[in-house]
């Protein structure tokens, strides 16, 4: 939005829409947030956007909140050539704060692209599981900025921190060899506990995820095949885990690289 003139008794003080954003993150002088509430009470329009960004941090938060209380997994083993450079792991600790602090000014503008992502999410014939993957799958695959919390590069990270908050070692197959790159994962808030995401992507862009979860323990099935609008998915379960694999690709294709995230994962 263009920057909008506030008249006050010293003349016009522009207030813009970043000036806004640090009044909802509470980040702004006392004098400044006058400035603001003054702005607000002659601006019911404006008013409104705010309180709507305020209820939005309100739900971030109360989702969220669980998984940013579990710290990154910075006590990793450390490579030969780590043991040399301790202060690389510092240097990283570093990065990983800025990134999960200035991370939160992406969520706002996110919000409201996932939610129209979300709503074009017709019912489908998806179970449980099943269907949050495919939630998840629509909220995530299309993000540009950050669709992983820890990409393949710090991929033993990742695989420490998910395995530590899924209670059990938890670690992405290795599809390279039939087209997929592995992007990263993320740990969500599952039914009844966390679970974990993983993403894949082919030289084309074309993405997919792989959902790994305990709620489905304990029922042995066999592959099963759904959509959900124009979401994929082919979701099993085995022995204490449930998977669910999701894509805009066409079933045989899902079919293909299911057989092979389950022919990685049975010896384990």
């Amino acid at each position: 939005m263009d920057d909008i003139k506030l008249t006050g008794s010293i003349g016009a003080v522009p207030i813009t829409e970043a000036d806004l954003h640090a009044y909802v993150d509470q980040q702004l002088t006392a004098a400044r947030r006058v400035d603001i509430e003054k702005f607000l009470a002659g601006r019911p329009d404006e008013r409104q956007r705010v309180l709507e960004w305020q209820r939005q941090n309100q739900l971030l938060k109360a989702w969220l909140d669980p998984v940013v209380r579990e710290p990154l997994p910075l006590r990793l083993p450390l490579r030969p050539e780590a043991t040399r450079w301790p202060w690389r792991s510092l240097a990283a600790g570093i990065v990983i704060a800025v990134v999960s602090a200035s991370s939160a000014w992406f969520v706002r503008g996110a919000l409201d692209s996932d939610a129209a992502r979300l709503a074009s999410v017709k019912p489908g014939n998806l179970p449980g599981f099943a269907q949050r993957a495919a939630v998840a799958h629509v909220v995530y695959s299309p993000d540009v900025r950050r669709p992983v919390e820890l990409g393949a590069d710090q991929e033993q990270a990742l695989v420490t921190w998910l395995s530590k908050r899924l209670g059990t070692p938890v670690r992405p197959p290795a599809l390279n060899a039939i087209g997929y790159e592995l992007v990263g994962g993320r740990l969500l808030p599952g039914d009844k506990g966390p679970v974990a995401q993983f993403m894949y992507t082919t030289a084309s862009g074309q993405r997919l995820t792989l959902y790994v979860t305990r709620e489905a323990a304990g029922r042995e099935t066999a592959f099963k095949f759904g959509q959900d609008g124009s979401v994929n998915v082919f979701y099993w379960v085995d022995k204490n885990f449930g998977y669910a694999l999701s894509g805009g690709v066409d079933r045989k294709e899902l079919a293909r690289v299911s057989q092979e995230v389950y022919r990685q994962l049975e010896p384990a």
